[in-house]
């Protein structure tokens, strides 16, 4: 499972993907060049996390 997502939206994708998954998540910071073009699973912003497993 991979969950983009911005700043505002990151505790909401970090607490469903533990219900989902059932185990805790590994968060990143998206790298530059993907910050430009990856927008957040919630919302209409640029992503600036990945949470996967």
């Amino acid at each position: 499972m991979k969950i983009y997502s911005c700043e505002t939206h990151i505790d909401h994708a970090l607490e469903v993907f533990v219900v989902e998954q059932e185990k805790f998540p590994i968060m990143e910071l998206l790298p530059d060049e993907e910050k430009l073009s990856t927008k957040c699973a919630y919302c209409e912003e640029l992503a600036l996390y990945l949470v996967v497993d």
